[in-house]
């Protein structure tokens, strides 16, 4: 049974670590969470990590200067890790060949530009969709008017020619303040349902985990997994990924499912209970909204 909670507090002593969702969790795309900041900057002044780890296509890199603008202090996290990161390594491996169509906006290039932490590397080049020999989805060209039927045509075109298809970011929906936008995931899983080849990344699959301890394992040593609490609002990535990777994990419910948990200040029990139970997870704790 999972357990709710009322702040962070209560447990924080049990964990040395927290591998922490960003987006839901520490801001919303337009401001950030004062309180899940609050928080943050306690833990880690009392000798607590905090690794930001999100499905954010954008490189570690260029994901600091969006959080940076939305308001997040540097105090308030140690490390940074996103899908991007772990998806770049296939990128620059050739998974999907070295010409390939972009589904995504001008400011996620950056996924494409040399990360020093690589050693494998290849030039690429952008094609369009008759001339590439794979693709790779950042997210939507943009997500105010488009919908998921805006992509079918050219999808069943690239599955005719068996083009690979690389999503850098497996999210389906975000809120974007008070708008629910599509990811990158959303037009991923269109794609493999019309029979087409996914490369997936970041949560819930295993690399983007490992990178984590990895990049983790330089600033402090990790023995011992049931001392990094994930914290996330996404079930079927931070949730799912938690328990699949053998971490312990807090749900926050009043991100993606504030309505199916019935939450205001805190998860309404019985409704907490019937969403896990549909999608078949359980997460040691909940909370409203991180504190």
């Amino acid at each position: 049974m999972t357990q709710i909670i009322n702040s962070f507090e209560e447990i924080s002593s049990r964990y040395d670590v927290l591998f922490f969702d960003v987006w839901g969790c520490l801001h919303n795309g337009i401001r950030p969470y004062q309180k899940a900041i609050d928080a943050l900057q306690k833990y880690i002044a009392r000798g607590g990590k905090v690794v930001l780890l999100t499905n954010s296509p954008r490189p570690s890199f260029e994901t600091t200067k969006q959080i940076d603008l939305v308001g997040v202090p540097r105090n308030a996290w140690n490390i940074i890790v996103t899908s991007g990161d772990a998806a770049q390594h296939s990128l620059f491996s050739g998974d999907v060949g070295h010409t390939i169509y972009h589904i995504g906006t001008h400011d996620e290039k950056s996924f494409f530009q040399r990360n020093p932490n690589l050693e494998l590397f290849i030039e690429i080049n952008y094609a369009l969709l008759n001339q590439a020999q794979g693709i790779v989805c950042t997210g939507p060209f943009e997500d105010e008017s488009l919908t998921l039927d805006d992509y079918l045509p050219s999808l069943e075109y690239a599955n005719s020619q068996k083009l690979p298809f690389l999503c850098a970011n497996p999210d389906y929906m975000v809120y974007r303040g008070d708008k629910l936008v599509i990811c990158a995931g959303a037009i991923a899983h269109q794609y493999s349902q019309l029979g087409g080849k996914v490369l997936l990344f970041g949560k819930p699959w295993e690399p983007i985990y490992e990178l984590a301890l990895l990049r983790l394992s330089h600033y402090y040593e990790v023995n011992d997994k049931t001392r990094i609490l994930c914290v996330g609002d996404g079930v079927s990535t931070d949730i799912k990924g938690a328990i699949d990777n053998g971490f312990p994990c807090l749900f926050v419910t009043g991100g993606l499912a504030i309505e199916e948990t019935g939450t205001v200040e805190q998860p309404n029990p019985a409704m907490l209970q019937s969403y896990l139970n549909k999608c078949g997870v359980n997460p040691d704790f909940a909370i409203g909204h991180f504190c």
